[in-house]
């Protein structure tokens, strides 16, 4: 059975039809998103290995760069939220694995990979950055041995930032206590892994922001500790923030992280380094015994020197007693006789002293009579007399005039008292008692007080205002009156 298009193509004297487009044009928006997708659904999770190049750190937090090795490269973008957490931070030359899913961008037509975690590709590489981080942060001085704090010699308290579990925080709990029995504060913490820097970092700053006389006293040293471990397993006591923030403590703290070959980066910044975490205890502590040991030698040595010095000086004094010209006591008897000698009469002569000294005082005493004080009395009296005669009366007329100037002013000050009214006029108050005194002040229909100067009434403002009193009817002048008889009148 043939169709209609069949025939129409068999007759050569039939004008062929136009062929149907079976594939329709694409806009490009549509091709790329359409790539995008396909991308992304097969490559959704892939392992990348590779070195780091053109590491640009945008300012939204963002971190864009390229992966390449020998004959390819691909960009990357890892997104603000990944970048913290990842285990290596990306730097140019490092050798890294990553994991992600492959997309495009659109705008561009290329492809990149989404990063979702990053991970050295080896030792090499990770001892490649470590070496990398030093010598940055060596220039910076954080390595500067006169930056080091010296270490308390006798500790009080001690703070231990480890694991709560294990064999670390046994053993050093255990040398601390058989060589010198002190506080210990225990500050638990994670000791690998991502989140250990971070806890590590934080327990620091903790033990430095308490004060000494607090409820939990600062620590007069710290001990940063971990067992050993592969290079992966220590690499978290290789970060740069935990670096600075041993750097910037304030307490001495030692670094006991690893066995006496393992090396990591705040072995350099911290103040002093243990080769292991018993080794940190030891550093840390004093001996009791020894201390005492020590103590009880020095007693001796005290006691034998002195005895040493006594004994010297009795040689002396014997050898210069064999130089005297007789023996000590010859020597000494003449001046011991002369001192005996004074010392009896001492006691008579003290009484003699005592007596002439008495009739000294009873001739001076004679001069003094109460005769003397009398006259200077009288005379004294005498003056204050002549003065009181001389200036008395003017002193009383003064102030007979001042009481006389001041009972007048009272007597004006009484007249010009408000709150006592004369009679004809009178104080307005409102309710409250306070005095009115202007027409402004009051409102239609406001209770108001009229105090006279023998009571007070009640009133009611009626009106805004004042109404005019009437003119009082002049009353006739009155008449003159008649002369008294016998007076002339000028008209």
């Amino acid at each position: 059975m043939h169709s209609d298009d069949d025939y129409a193509f068999e007759g050569a004297a039939q004008t062929p039809a136009p062929a149907r487009d079976n594939n329709p044009p694409l806009s490009i928006s549509e091709l790329s998103f359409a790539l995008k997708r396909t991308l992304e659904d097969r490559f959704g999770h892939v392992r990348l290995r590779g070195e780091v190049s053109k590491v640009n750190r945008h300012a939204s937090g963002h971190v864009y760069l390229t992966l390449k090795d020998d004959k390819s490269a691909i960009d990357g973008v890892i997104w603000k939220g990944v970048v913290r957490g990842l285990g290596v931070q990306p730097e140019t030359g490092l050798e890294v694995i990553v994991t992600g899913k492959i997309t495009s961008y659109p705008a561009r037509s290329s492809y990149q990979i989404v990063i979702e975690s990053m991970e050295a590709a080896g030792a090499g590489a990770l001892l490649a950055q470590l070496e990398r981080l030093k010598i940055r942060l060596r220039d910076e001085g954080l390595f500067d041995p006169a930056k080091k704090k010296p270490l308390p010699t006798f500790p009080a308290t001690i703070g231990v930032i480890t694991s709560p579990t294990g064999a670390v925080i046994r053993d050093i709990l255990h040398r601390i206590a058989e060589r010198w029995p002190c506080r210990v504060i225990v500050w638990p913490v994670v000791v690998q892994g991502d989140a250990a820097c971070g806890q590590v970092s934080n327990a620091i700053r903790g033990f430095d922001q308490m004060t000494p006389d607090g409820p939990i006293p600062r620590p007069d040293l710290l001990i940063v500790a971990r067992g050993g471990g592969s290079v992966e397993d220590l690499w978290c006591f290789n970060d740069e923030g935990l670096a600075r923030t041993v750097s910037a403590a304030r307490i001495p703290i030692i670094s006991a992280v690893g066995h006496e070959t393992d090396t990591t980066l705040i072995d350099f910044v911290s103040d002093r380094r243990a080769p292991t975490p018993t080794g940190a205890a030891e550093i840390a502590t004093p001996v009791l015994a020894d201390l005492r040991w020590a103590l009880s030698d020095l007693e001796g040595r005290l006691s034998r020197a002195g005895a040493r010095m006594l004994e010297d000086r009795r040689t002396r004094l014997r050898a210069a007693a064999r130089g005297l010209p007789a023996r000590p006591e010859d020597l000494l008897a003449l001046p011991q006789q002369r001192l005996d000698h004074t010392a009896s009469r001492l006691g008579s002569g003290l009484h003699r002293n005592v007596a002439v000294h008495e009739r000294q005082l009873a001739v001076v005493a004679g001069r003094l009579s109460r005769g003397l004080l009398d006259r200077a009395i009288e005379r004294r009296g005498d003056r204050l007399a002549a003065y009181a005669d001389r200036f008395g009366p003017a002193m009383k007329r003064r102030l007979d005039r001042d009481e006389t100037r001041l009972a007048a002013l009272s007597r004006a000050l009484a007249t010009l008292d408000p709150k006592r009214p004369k009679p004809g006029f009178a104080r307005i108050e409102d309710a409250d008692g306070a005095m009115i005194a202007s027409a402004a002040a009051l409102s239609p229909g406001q209770a108001v007080r009229i105090v006279f100067g023998d009571g007070a009434r009640g009133a009611t403002i009626d009106g805004e205002g004042s109404t005019p009193r009437p003119t009082p009817t002049p009353k006739s002048a009155p008449r003159p009156k008649a002369p008294p008889p016998g007076q002339g009148d000028l008209f």
